[in-house]
């Protein structure tokens, strides 16, 4: 307890007026996991959440204020991105490629093939009889889903950096290249995929949503981008804002959604490409990973909370649903007395339900620890407050 109290300052007060939890975005349910929810795809009533350490979960949203996981698949790897097409989920399991779990029976998930990849497979995207799989230091990899039973490689295309995040759209795949920002090649000939243009971004490029003319970068410390290609072999950038250093992002009509490292779930108009704005908001207490948006729900995958079902509305809108409380996972800090709390950090502090708390009472709470002199990152403690 020492070390995490060493951390804080002296009062809360200190720490100055805390902002509001959330704008425009309400919390309509949550499903915790068994470890870190780190990627989220929905198809129709289910979500399918890649989990690291714990494989492949399938939750039932068919009330989305009562999700409820209904199946699971574990996996040789740590499971950080999942695609689903059909009756198929496919996952980027890190160290032990891409795993092709069938998901026809949601409460029986099984895997039937797999493809090994030469480094760390951390993205898939799925289009027509292909898996293109973002594989962090070996660039793009192409992978004939045609046999989900036997997947294998058919072609690759090496890239400048590390591959983080991909989609596919037409004849081509974007890749988010972390260092290198966007890549753009051609896999018209799969057996044989090309970069054929690229855009530089500051920070890391992470993850990638393409619509229409236009792809989303969510850009790590480097913000929310975004860059037109209507022309691929020239993509240039137009718009950017802001996001709390985003992980990954997703985009529905003129709205993109975005999971970020600091600060939850971000909601950003798209409707000017060349400004794009935050209109909402939701904080949350872990690192959100993924993001989806699937019938004017979204659903966001957070190491801390499992994945939780927001939902945004207009300004203005009179906000009907209440919160559901994320369970718990990590052990708790217990705090004593009044001397205890007082000696809280100029660090976040927020309730069961992620909203932020400037004078916590007596319960449980998770308490965001900035980041050290020395470097080390931020992380989030639970802390038990006994009065």
């Amino acid at each position: 307890m020492r070390a995490l109290v060493s951390a804080f300052c002296l009062s809360l007060l200190l720490a100055g007026v805390a902002r509001a939890d959330s704008l425009n975005v309400r919390l309509v349910g949550h499903c915790g996991t068994h470890d870190q929810a780190r990627g989220v795809d929905v198809v129709g009533d289910y979500a399918y959440v890649a989990d690291f350490d714990s494989g492949l979960r399938v939750i039932s949203v068919a009330d989305p204020a009562h999700p409820v996981e209904v199946g699971h698949c574990d996996t040789p790897g740590r499971a950080v991105g999942v695609a689903v097409a059909g009756d198929y989920a496919y996952v980027a399991d890190y160290g032990s490629g891409l795993r092709v779990i069938s998901v026809a029976d949601p409460a029986h998930p099984v895997e039937v093939g797999y493809c090994d990849t030469s480094s760390s497979a951390n993205g898939v995207a799925v289009a027509g009889n292909y898996a293109y799989v973002a594989d962090y230091d070996s660039g793009l990899r192409v992978i004939s889903a045609s046999d989900p039973a036997n997947p294998s490689e058919v072609g690759h295309c090496s890239t400048p950096s590390y591959c983080y995040g991909v989609a596919a759209a037409g004849d081509y795949a974007y890749v988010a290249d972390r260092d290198s920002g966007l890549r753009v090649i051609s896999v018209a000939d799969p057996a044989h995929p090309a970069e054929v243009g690229y855009c530089d971004t500051p920070g890391w490029a992470k993850d990638v949503a393409v619509v229409g003319s236009y792809a989303y970068v969510a850009a790590g410390h480097g913000g929310f981008r975004v860059i037109s290609v209507i022309d691929p072999s020239r993509p240039s950038e137009v718009g950017n804002c802001g996001a709390n250093a985003p992980n990954a992002v997703a985009v529905s009509g003129d709205k993109a959604y975005v999971a970020a490292d600091f600060g939850g779930l971000r909601v950003i108009s798209v409707a000017d490409p060349a400004h794009p704005v935050e209109v909402g908001y939701y904080d949350m207490p872990g690192h959100a990973y993924g993001v989806n948006v699937a019938g004017g729900y979204v659903y966001v995958a957070d190491w801390l909370a499992g994945m939780q079902i927001l939902q945004y509305y207009e300004s203005g809108v009179e906000e009907l649903f209440k919160p559901q409380a994320p369970s718990p996972k990590p052990e708790p800090t217990i705090l004593s007395g009044a001397s205890g709390v007082r000696r809280l950090a100029s660090c976040a502090v927020f309730d069961a339900m992620g909203r932020r708390v400037l004078s916590p009472k007596s319960g449980v709470y998770f308490v965001r620890v900035p980041k050290a002199e020395d470097g080390r990152p931020t992380t989030v403690r639970k802390v038990i407050i006994q009065r």
